[in-house]
């Protein structure tokens, strides 16, 4: 499934998916965890790409799996699928990021959305929902730092790949 798109290998195309929706995750999600005025109208925005980037990020990843059987099947040297293997790990770590990130910000969304729509009882404090939503805020933008950095270490291993070794061979 993941192999082949109209006769070329499929992860190069799929990978520009996970490359917009990611960024677009990283930034989003901190933009939300930042700037609580624009979370009502933006709340959306985040949570589809929540979802989306990591089911992005796993696709590049099953893709690139098939492209590394297809690379080893071919019988390229060790030096060249060592580079692959260091690609493989980060594009691994960035799938796990990108999942964490996804999910803390779908909590921060739905966190930060119960507290604006709960009145508040009389007497009651929400110190205890502004914690939480300060500390899934923090772990949103931590998330969101090391995602953004696996990302660009997953393209620019994978970019080196195909540019410099790739188009050597």
């Amino acid at each position: 499934m993941f192999q082949y798109i109209l006769g070329i290998p499929a992860h190069p195309l799929i990978v520009h998916f996970a490359i917009v929706f990611v960024v677009l995750l990283v930034a989003g999600s901190a933009v939300y965890a930042l700037v609580p005025p624009v979370r009502r109208r933006t709340g959306w925005a985040v949570g589809l790409l929540a979802v989306a980037g990591p089911i992005a990020a796993w696709v590049a990843t099953e893709s690139g799996e098939q492209l590394e059987k297809l690379v080893v099947a071919q019988g390229y040297p060790q030096e060249f699928l060592a580079k692959i293997n260091q690609h493989v790990t980060y594009g691994d770590r960035t799938w796990y990021f990108s999942a964490g990130l996804g999910v803390a910000t779908l909590l921060l969304i739905f966190v930060s959305t119960a507290i604006g729509k709960r009145p508040a009882a009389e007497g009651e404090s929400r110190r205890g929902s502004l914690l939480a939503t300060i500390g899934l805020g923090l772990v949103v933008l931590v998330l969101a730092g090391f995602t953004g950095y696996y990302l660009f270490k997953t393209g620019d291993t994978g970019a080196h790949l195909r540019w410099v070794d790739f188009a050597q061979k």
